[in-house]
Protein backbone atom coordinates (compact mmCIF):
# COMPACT_ATOMS: atom_id res chain seq x y z
CA UNK A 1 0.00 0.00 0.00
CA UNK A 2 1.38 3.37 -0.63
CA UNK A 3 0.56 6.58 1.80
CA UNK A 4 0.98 10.01 0.33
CA UNK A 5 0.67 13.02 3.33
CA UNK A 6 0.97 16.02 2.49
CA UNK A 7 1.83 18.47 5.97
CA UNK A 8 0.73 22.38 5.63
CA UNK A 9 0.94 24.99 8.15
CA UNK A 10 -1.98 25.69 9.65
CA UNK A 11 -3.68 28.99 8.05
CA UNK A 12 -3.66 31.07 11.32
CA UNK A 13 0.40 30.30 11.23
CA UNK A 14 2.90 32.97 9.81
CA UNK A 15 4.60 31.30 7.25
CA UNK A 16 7.88 33.26 6.72
CA UNK A 17 9.58 30.92 3.88
CA UNK A 18 6.32 30.84 2.34
CA UNK A 19 6.39 35.02 2.24
CA UNK A 20 10.44 35.28 1.04
CA UNK A 21 9.41 32.75 -1.68
CA UNK A 22 6.24 34.54 -2.62
CA UNK A 23 8.60 38.19 -2.55
CA UNK A 24 11.10 36.06 -4.51
CA UNK A 25 8.82 34.66 -7.00
CA UNK A 26 7.41 38.91 -7.23
CA UNK A 27 11.12 39.89 -7.93
CA UNK A 28 11.73 37.66 -10.68
CA UNK A 29 8.70 39.38 -12.49
CA UNK A 30 5.41 37.38 -11.19
CA UNK A 31 4.01 40.16 -9.19
CA UNK A 32 0.72 38.59 -9.50
CA UNK A 33 1.70 35.97 -7.10
CA UNK A 34 -0.76 36.46 -4.37
CA UNK A 35 0.72 34.43 -1.23
CA UNK A 36 3.32 30.94 -0.99
CA UNK A 37 3.01 28.42 1.77
CA UNK A 38 5.46 25.92 1.75
CA UNK A 39 4.52 22.55 3.33
CA UNK A 40 6.43 18.64 3.07
CA UNK A 41 4.84 15.85 1.08
CA UNK A 42 6.35 12.77 1.88
CA UNK A 43 5.29 9.25 -0.04
CA UNK A 44 5.27 6.11 1.68
CA UNK A 45 5.26 2.65 0.88
CA UNK A 46 4.54 0.18 3.77
CA UNK A 47 2.79 -3.27 4.22
CA UNK A 48 0.25 -4.48 7.16
CA UNK A 49 -0.62 -0.67 8.47
CA UNK A 50 -4.13 0.36 8.52
CA UNK A 51 -5.52 3.84 8.16
CA UNK A 52 -6.15 4.21 12.21
CA UNK A 53 -2.29 3.69 12.24
CA UNK A 54 -1.10 5.94 9.44
CA UNK A 55 -2.94 8.74 11.26
CA UNK A 56 -1.31 8.08 14.58
CA UNK A 57 1.89 8.16 12.91
CA UNK A 58 0.69 11.84 10.72
CA UNK A 59 -0.48 13.21 13.88
CA UNK A 60 2.70 11.98 16.50
CA UNK A 61 5.35 11.77 14.21
CA UNK A 62 5.16 13.60 10.31
CA UNK A 63 3.53 16.46 11.67
CA UNK A 64 3.48 19.04 14.66
CA UNK A 65 -0.36 19.22 15.38
CA UNK A 66 -0.05 22.34 17.42
CA UNK A 67 1.37 24.56 13.93
CA UNK A 68 0.42 21.94 11.21
CA UNK A 69 -2.51 20.31 9.55
CA UNK A 70 -1.74 16.86 7.16
CA UNK A 71 -3.87 15.15 4.41
CA UNK A 72 -3.33 11.66 4.22
CA UNK A 73 -4.40 9.53 1.17
CA UNK A 74 -4.38 5.93 1.08
CA UNK A 75 -3.73 3.95 -2.08
CA UNK A 76 -4.54 0.47 -2.40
Amino acid sequence: MKAKVTVMPKKSVLDPQGVAVRDAMRHHGLPGVGSVRIGKFMEIEIDGANEAQLHEICRDLLSNPVIEDYDLKVEA
